[in-house]
């Protein structure tokens, strides 16, 4: 009996309390017990979880007026300057703004302890900040200079706004040269002395979903802890499907642009972060629920760490000069174990994601389900798919 359900017929379970909402790991435990036919018909919605570094995100404020009024030319927050060619008094931080006094990588492998992610984490945790403003004046925003201090709740708007987030899978990163090499996968040692990667395999949400089937324009998720939406597909979207040895890894390029209240979030959720040599970034909780439409979509849903791969990548020189290829795939069975091997070596293993915080995540989502207080929403429009052909292109240089 083939399973099809409506998002409306979803949501009225919801509301009625009869919903059957598990996290995506459970989901295959219930496969393996039942079969996928009847999971799928049984299962109305399955939680996905992930928690890791996004270095695109970033957050539009909107400070409110002074007396005199001010068109403010140039903002720093904490000492870290936000791009004002907005209004008069809207202001974005991005997450990998550094402070203007950070010695950067000058004294390397730097230490970049003060970034616009740590800057977005203070105002969530309801911290003071420094508002430092300069301006032309005119004549009717005559005001020049402003220094003051404010907290998430005094200015009248804040939202997170992260134009790229959620990879739905990525690199596995070595380094092949003889010299430790810090990057935006961390601290990587020399002939292959670690591997480092960051999904949460079995539970990153656009793993379970690679086809785009049920993510979309509009889609209702879990963001650093309240409410968001997906806003549009993210930069660097460029899902295609690929294979290791005949096996459907997924999408490897699909990204997420996402968008929230940030006065509605929690500290717990979004993390300032610092890269030994790198930069400085937000950590960011995010959970999108799937609702089980057919069976095709729990087929995907119920994918194993077993069954999903992540392509071996080497750091030290093949990616910093943008030659293609990989050094093979490894599951995300064998990178949580701890250990993987390439080229007949064995490499030991460390997530950049969490994958406590990643099921917790799941589970909370799953919970506000249950208990009526989150909906699905249908999404107004259809993100691009592996289908559609997407194309990465390159700088051309003059």
């Amino acid at each position: 009996m083939s399973v099809e359900k409506t998002y409306a017929e979803i949501n009225s379970k919801i509301r009625e309390g009869k919903a059957v909402v598990v996290t995506a790991e459970e989901l295959i435990t219930l496969v393996e017990e039942k079969g996928l036919s009847k999971a799928a018909q049984e299962v109305d919605v399955v939680t996905t979880g992930t928690f890791a570094p996004m270095c695109s995100s970033g957050a539009f404020l909107s400070f409110g007026h002074t007396k005199p009024r001010m068109k403010m030319q140039k903002v720093w927050l904490n000492g870290v300057s936000a791009y004002t060619g907005i209004a008069a008094v809207d202001a974005y931080i991005g997450a990998t703004e550094m402070h203007e006094d950070d010695p950067l990588n000058s004294n390397y492998p730097g230490e970049f302890r003060y970034g616009g992610g740590h800057v977005i984490a203070d105002l969530v945790a309801r911290k003071p900040v420094q508002l430092k403003a300069l301006a032309y004046g005119t004549d009717c925003y005559p005001r020049r200079n402003l220094e003051t201090t404010i907290t998430l709740d005094d200015i009248n708007e804040a939202i997170l706004f992260n134009p790229r987030n959620c990879y739905q899978n990525y690199n596995c990163a070595v380094n092949l040269t003889n010299r430790t090499i810090y990057t935006y996968m961390g601290m990587i040692k020399p002939q292959m002395g670690n591997a480092n990667y960051s999904t949460s395999g079995q539970l990153s949400p656009l793993l379970k979903d690679p086809h785009f089937k049920t993510i979309g324009v509009g889609t209702k998720i879990f963001l650093g802890g309240g409410i968001g939406y997906v806003a549009w597909n993210g930069t660097q979207h460029f899902p295609s499907m690929i294979d290791a040895d005949g096996k459907e890894l997924g999408s490897a390029g699909g990204t997420l642009a996402l968008t929230g209240d940030l006065k509605q979030m929690s500290p717990r959720w979004l993390v300032g972060t610092s890269y030994l040599g790198y930069g400085a970034t937000l950590s960011v909780g995010v959970g999108i629920p799937i609702p089980i439409l057919n069976e095709e979509i729990a087929r995907y849903a119920a994918k194993k760490d077993e069954e999903l791969f992540a392509p071996i990548v080497d750091y030290g020189e093949a990616y910093p000069s943008f030659t293609p290829g990989n050094l093979g795939y490894a599951s995300y069975a064998d990178l949580k174990s701890g250990k993987i091997i390439v080229n007949g070596k064995e490499v030991p293993t460390a997530p950049l994601s969490s994958m406590p915080r990643a099921r917790e995540i799941a589970a909370t989502l799953k919970g506000w389900i249950k208990k009526g207080d989150f909906q699905l929403t249908e999404p107004v429009k259809n993100l691009p798919s592996p289908a559609d052909g997407f194309i990465a292109h390159s700088i051309k240089e003059d």
